[in-house]
C-alpha cells in the first residue's frame, strides 16, 4: 500500500489547473477554468475546474474527481500508476510499504524500446517482401505509422549491428534477445512484421511479431519483463483512448492485424488482448474507461471458449450503469477478414446485432439442454447456483433470475426455493468490511444527502458547526453511515481537509459511490451559495436530522413495547423523546 500520508503530500504539490491544462485547453470563467469535455463529445464548453476545491466536474457526462481521478479516468492508468505518474510530476519518490509498489519503468529501457521501434519501421520501408505482405493484407502505409508498425531483419544478430553500445545482458532484460542452451544469444525476432505495445502514456514496452510466411510460432510475443506486463496491458489502448472520446463503446478483439484493419476502417475504439484470455486487470481497465464494453471474437471453438472465459471473468466486476455485449463472427472469419470482405457499413450493423451478457448468459446455461427434461432441469439449477454465487450486482442478479424463472417456466419465487435464495436481491461487497455496504440513491435529496453536500462544500462545519449526533449512527435513516463517517472524519483532522483530500480518502470506501452522486446532484446545487446562507442551511439540516433521529427511535421503543414490557430506563427515555417532539 501507498502511504495515505504521501497521497496526501502528493495532491497539496500537484494544481489540478496545471495537471488538467497539459492536454485540455482551459479558459478562465469566473473563479473557475472550463474547456470542452475530455471524456464525451459535445460543442459547448460543460467541463469545469475548480482551483481552490482541486476538483474537476464535467456537467454533461457527470465525470468528477481531483487529480489522480483525472489522470485515472483520461489515461486508463491503475491507482498505483497514476500516483507514480503524479509523483514524477511532482519531484516525489513514491516511499514503500507493507506490500512493493512497482517502480516507474528504467528511462534508459524505455528509450531503447523506443528506437528499436524507429529502427524496425525504417526496415519496413527498405524491405519489399515485408511491404508487400502488408499490401496483401491491406494495411494502408498511413495505418502503419499510425501504429508504428515496423520489420525485424532476418538476421541473427541484427540488434548488436544495430547497436554496438548495447549490452546483451541489456536486450536480454528487455526480452529483445534470447540465450539457447550452449549460451549464445540471438535475436528473438528474426523475419517478422513487428507491433509495437504502448503502455497507457503510449511508451512501447514491448512487442508482437507475426511471420510473413508459414512458419510456425505465427506470432511471438515479448516474455515478462521489468517494463512489461502482458495481463495488465491492451494493444492499441493509446489509439482507443483518442477514439473514446468520440465512441463510449470499446471493443475487445483478440489478435493485432484485427485492431489494425477496424481502426483503418474508421472504428478505432478498438484493443487486443495480446493473445491471452482476458485478464481481471484488463477487465478492471476497461470498466474504468467505458461504460460499455463488446467482446467480438471469431466464431470458432477457441473464439467461444474466449468469450466465456470473458464473461466469467468480467460477472463479478459487473456493476449497474455498464453494458457488455458478445459478438462472433462467421466460422473462418475474423475482424480482420469480415471488415475487409464486408466494409465498415456491414460490421457497424452486426456490432448493433451483439449480444446483450444477460442473453449470453442464458445462451451458455441452457447449451445442450432440453427444457422438458428433469435431469436437464436439474443441471441447468446446478449451473445457475454456482454463476449466481459469482454477481455482486443485484439488478443483474435480479433480471437473471427472472430469465432463469421463464426458461424453467415457473415463477421467481419457486426458483428462489430451488436455488435456496431469497427474493430480494443480494447484495455483496467485493471486499467485507464492517460497515454497511452504501449505494446512491435516486430518490429525491435526503436531509443525509443535503449535509453531506454542506460538509462537502465547506468542509470547516464540521469543526466550526458541528456534526450531527453521533446517538442517531444507529438510525436507519437513509445514508446515515456515510453521513457520519463522513462527519467524523473532518471532525478530527488537525488541518481542514479539501474536496480532493476528502475524495482521496474514502477512495474505494464503502462512501465513495454515495459521495460521487451527491457531487453530481446537491453538491452542485449548493457550491455557489454564499456561506453566510450554507451555514443556515447546514444547521437546519442539523436540526432536522436530530428531531428524525428521535422520533425514529420513540418509534423503535414503542415496537419494543409491543414485544416485552419496558424497563424504567426506557420508560424515562420514551417519555423524553415525547414530550421533546411535542415541544417542537
Amino acid at each position: 500500500m501507498i502511504p495515505n500520508d504521501f497521497i496526501q503530500t502528493l495532491l497539496d504539490r500537484t494544481d489540478i489547473v496545471d495537471l488538467i491544462g497539459q492536454s485540455v485547453p482551459l479558459k478562465k470563467a469566473g473563479v473557475n477554468y472550463v474547456a470542452r469535455c475530455p471524456f464525451h463529445q459535445e460543442k459547448t464548453p460543460s467541463f469545469s475546474v475548480n482551483p481552490q476545491r482541486q476538483f474537476f466536474h464535467c456537467f454533461g457526462c457527470g465525470a468528477s474527481g481531483n487529480a489522480l481521478g483525472f489522470v485515472m479516468q483520461h489515461t486508463g492508468a491503475g491507482f498505483v500508476e497514476a500516483v507514480q505518474h503524479l509523483a514524477d510530476q511532482a519531484g516525489l519518490t513514491v516511499p514503500s510499504s507493507t506490500e512493493p509498489v512497482r517502480q516507474a519503468p528504467s528511462r534508459s529501457g524505455l528509450d531503447l524500446l523506443q528506437q528499436v521501434t524507429l529502427h524496425y519501421q525504417e526496415k519496413l520501408t527498405q524491405v519489399p517482401h515485408a511491404r508487400e505482405y502488408l499490401q496483401r493484407r491491406e494495411v494502408t502505409p498511413e495505418t502503419a505509422q499510425h501504429f508504428s508498425l515496423g520489420y525485424a531483419p532476418d538476421a541473427w544478430h541484427g540488434l548488436e549491428e544495430k547497436f554496438p553500445q548495447v549490452t546483451v545482458d541489456t536486450w536480454l532484460a528487455l526480452g529483445m534477445m534470447v540465450r539457447n542452451e550452449n549460451g549464445k544469444c540471438y535475436d528473438r525476432f528474426r523475419d517478422r512484421l513487428m507491433f509495437p505495445i504502448h503502455d497507457h502514456k503510449g511508451q512501447v514496452i514491448g512487442f508482437g511479431g507475426r511471420v510473413l510466411d508459414a512458419g510456425e510460432p505465427k506470432y511471438l510475443n515479448s516474455p515478462e519483463t521489468e517494463l512489461f506486463e502482458k495481463g495488465k496491458e491492451l494493444y492499441g489502448w493509446p489509439q482507443a483512448r483518442q477514439a473514446l472520446r468520440q465512441n463510449n463503446q470499446i471493443l475487445v478483439v483478440e489478435g493485432y492485424m484485427d485492431v489494425v484493419s477496424l481502426s483503418q476502417a474508421g472504428i478505432g475504439n478498438v484493443v487486443a488482448t495480446l493473445g491471452t484470455a482476458t485478464t481481471a486487470d484488463q477487465a478492471k481497465r476497461l470498466l474504468r474507461s467505458t461504460d460499455q464494453i463488446l467482446f467480438a471474437f471469431d466464431g470458432d471453438k477457441a473464439g467461444r471458449k474466449a468469450a466465456e472465459r470473458a464473461l466469467h471473468l468480467i460477472l463479478p466486476l459487473f456493476e449497474e450503469g455498464k453494458e457488455i455485449g458478445f459478438l462472433f463472427f462467421p466460422e473462418g472469419d475474423d475482424p480482420d477478414s469480415f471488415v475487409r470482405q464486408n466494409g465498415p457499413a456491414v460490421l457497424r450493423a452486426k456490432i448493433a446485432t451483439a449480444l446483450p451478457l444477460s442473453n449470453f448468459v442464458m445462451e451458455l446455461l441452457t447449451q445442450g439442454l432440453i427444457r422438458s427434461q428433469p435431469e436437464h432441469q436439474g443441471q441447468f439449477l446446478r449451473q445457475a447456483r454456482e454463476l449466481l454465487a459469482t454477481l455482486t450486482s443485484p439488478w443483474l442478479t435480479f433480471s437473471l433470475k427472472r430469465m432463469m424463472a421463464a426458461w424453467l417456466e415457473i415463477t421467481l419465487d419457486q426458483l428462489n426455493s430451488f436455488l435456496g435464495t431469497s427474493a430480494a436481491p443480494r447484495v455483496q461487497s467485493p471486499q467485507p468490511r464492517s460497515r454497511l455496504p452504501l449505494r446512491p440513491r435516486q430518490a429525491p435529496s435526503s436531509i443525509a444527502h443535503q449535509l453531506i453536500a454542506c460538509l462537502l462544500v465547506e468542509p470547516s462545519f464540521a469543526q466550526q458547526v458541528g456534526i450531527p449526533d453521533p446517538d442517531t449512527q444507529t438510525s436507519p435513516l437513509p445514508d446515515a453511515l456515510a453521513l457520519h463517517h463522513l462527519a467524523s472524519y473532518l471532525r478530527h483532522q488537525d488541518s481542514i481537509p479539501n474536496l480532493s483530500h476528502i475524495l482521496e480518502h474514502f477512495r474505494a470506501q464503502d462512501e465513495e459511490k454515495l459521495i460521487e452522486a451527491v457531487l453530481k446532484r446537491e453538491f452542485l446545487t449548493l457550491q455557489e451559495t454564499p456561506t453566510e446562507e450554507l451555514v443556515v442551511v447546514y444547521q437546519d439540516g442539523l436540526k432536522r436530522w436530530q428531531s428524525m433521529g428521535r422520533q425514529q427511535e420513540a418509534k423503535s421503543l414503542l415496537q419494543l413495547a409491543q414485544s416485552r414490557p419496558l424497563n424504567q430506563q426506557e420508560k424515562e427515555r420514551l417519555q423524553w423523546l415525547t414530550l421533546n417532539r411535542l415541544a417542537q
